[in-house]
């Protein structure tokens, strides 16, 4: 994700992270040793929000808007995996889901399509 953050830095656009410890318990740590490991490990370069959860009955708002807006490829709402990704306009309108194994490269050209159309 850093890299599309980089290449996509002079346009309308910006990753955004929300880790989330449902998965495997892959984020156990505190919002700090998150944001930490994100940086030193992976060189982070956009805003990592705190941990959130993204299905159940305590799941954040904002999961629930974008989960009711655009099912996955199977059809589910809920999120099966930790990575799963969302592109959403500068309108507030989800454009695209992606599955927690879409690599980052592949999204290079729908985004590009989604910055120019809004602009």
């Amino acid at each position: 994700m850093r890299t599309l953050q980089e290449e996509f830095s002079g346009q309308p656009f910006t990753v955004l992270a929300f880790p989330c410890n449902q998965f495997g318990a892959q984020e156990p740590g505190t919002d700090a040793e998150i944001l930490e490991f994100a940086q030193s490990k992976y060189q982070a370069n956009f805003p990592i929000f705190s941990k959130i959860n993204v299905n159940g009955s305590q799941a954040c708002e904002l999961y629930n808007m974008l989960k009711s807006a655009r099912a996955d490829e199977e059809g589910n709402a809920d999120i099966p995996w930790n990575f799963a990704k969302f592109l959403v306009n500068g309108n507030g309108e989800v454009v695209g889901r992606f599955s927690p194994q879409t690599a980052p490269e592949e999204l290079k050209e729908v985004i590009l399509g989604a910055v120019e159309a809004s602009g």
